[in-house]
């Protein structure tokens, strides 16, 4: 099959949608089919343009086997939802006119992600001049989290965005999402459920597994036996809410001198949480920048705690990617959401998995912390059901067979509809 991915976020970015993307550019050329990517430069997390690529240019490269085109976008230096409005925008319009080429390769598959929204229509208008299936995949409802973190008020306005984004939708030959709270999401704006799939983020079970051996990272940092991680891996933004960690580093760093909090990564809120730090005088808390992918499992090795961390209003407009690295690694973790929630039912629906505490509740956060640190035979049992749950349900190989499988009976579908 010829697979065009039209996406803003892909590979060499670690973090997030373009690991996933990248990933699956890759796997898909080497099953032998033939992929055409139309993306942006790499920017996420830090969102700076990485070293090497150009904001302002476009170009192509060959990456593993797919053929990358690469447009210009706008990376504000602190994104804020109007910069961020521009930011999606900025790469909609750029790569309006490359992705609309693709119409004379014809491709099988025009395979889009949300976010951005804005790049939906021209993927609709290159699937329909080019006979292709429209298939749009949404890895995080960016109308809902604009709203549900307050960027902009509710009522009329939200209502037209709301129905112009179920509309939109309708008109796809196929729409796929991450997680079953935001499958039924879809539902909800009248896409027929004949017309949607499960597609969610996964795990390389193989390279990320439990590690008992000698870690690598634990000598590097000075990290000595005695001490407890709690560690934080991942995008630090505004919804992540990374500030209630520090308030319950502030409480522990008299009492618990055997407890460490790690935070791990990059984002537009990092040197806010460094200086929030620093004014607390925390010699309990390391911040530490993303790490290299040959290290990925030594990293979440090291914790005897994971944290998974958002504020409430964007606890269920996604399923947070860091999760499937540490069930992937039998990590024990306290997760903070609401219990109606995807992340809440996902608990729920795995008894002993993980440790559940309410959004926003800096107590709640303090007590799952130590009541999970100090108990060995808790977090042995979270370890053992969060590799079985990655084993059987997030493995990177079946995810992407039932990927593969479900896009060669749409192409089958529409050639036969041709035909006729």
């Amino acid at each position: 099959m010829k697979v065009l991915l039209y996406c803003i976020n892909f590979s060499p970015e670690q973090i997030g949608i373009g690991k996933y993307t990248g990933e699956m550019a890759v796997w898909l050329s080497r099953q032998g089919h033939d992929v055409h990517v139309v993306t942006a430069p790499p920017y996420y997390p830090e969102w700076q343009i990485a070293y090497g690529y150009k904001p302002r240019r476009f170009f192509f490269e060959d990456l593993n086997g797919c053929k990358v085109y690469r447009c210009p976008i706008c990376v504000p230096s602190k994104p804020s939802a109007l910069t961020r409005v521009l930011h999606l925008a900025s790469f909609a319009a750029s790569s309006f006119i490359v992705v609309l080429r693709q119409i004379f390769w014809k491709p099988d598959i025009v395979f889009v992600v949300e976010p951005p929204l804005f790049c939906a229509p021209a993927a609709l208008l290159v699937a329909r001049l080019s006979g292709s299936t429209a298939w749009l995949h949404v890895q995080d409802f960016e109308v809902a989290a604009f709203f549900g973190l307050g960027f902009a008020k509710a009522g009329l306005f939200k209502k037209m965005v709301v129905w112009f984004e179920g509309w939109l939708m309708c008109l796809f030959d196929h729409v796929s999402t991450i997680s079953n709270s935001m499958l039924d999401r879809i539902h909800n704006l009248d896409v027929l459920p004949d017309n949607t799939s499960l597609f969610p983020n996964w795990v390389n079970t193989t390279d990320v597994r439990p590690r008992t051996t000698f870690n690598g990272l634990k000598k590097a940092w000075g990290i000595t036996d005695n001490q407890k991680i709690v560690l934080y891996a991942g995008n630090m933004g505004k919804k992540q809410g990374l500030d209630q960690v520090l308030q319950v580093a502030n409480i522990l760093t008299n009492s618990r001198h055997d407890i460490l909090f790690l935070l791990v990564g990059d984002g537009v809120d990092k040197e806010n949480l460094i200086q929030q730090a620093q004014q607390l005088s925390l010699n309990n808390l390391v911040f530490k920048p993303v790490q290299p992918s040959d290290v990925f499992t030594d990293l979440l090795s090291l914790a005897d705690v994971h944290l998974v961390i958002q504020l409430r209003g964007a606890a269920d407009a996604v399923m947070p990617s860091k999760l499937t690295g540490i069930l992937a690694a039998g990590g024990a973790a306290v997760i903070t959401a609401d219990a109606e929630t995807e992340l809440g039912r996902f608990v729920e629906n795995n008894p002993g998995i993980a440790v559940r505490v309410e959004p926003e509740n800096v107590e709640a956060l303090l007590l799952g912390i130590t009541e999970l640190i100090d108990n060995e035979d808790r977090r042995r049992i979270c370890s053992k059901m969060a590799r079985q749950y990655a084993e059987h349900n997030l493995s990177k190989d079946s995810i992407l067979c039932e990927f593969e499988s479900t896009a060669k009976k749409l192409n089958n579908k529409k050639l036969h509809k041709h035909n006729n």
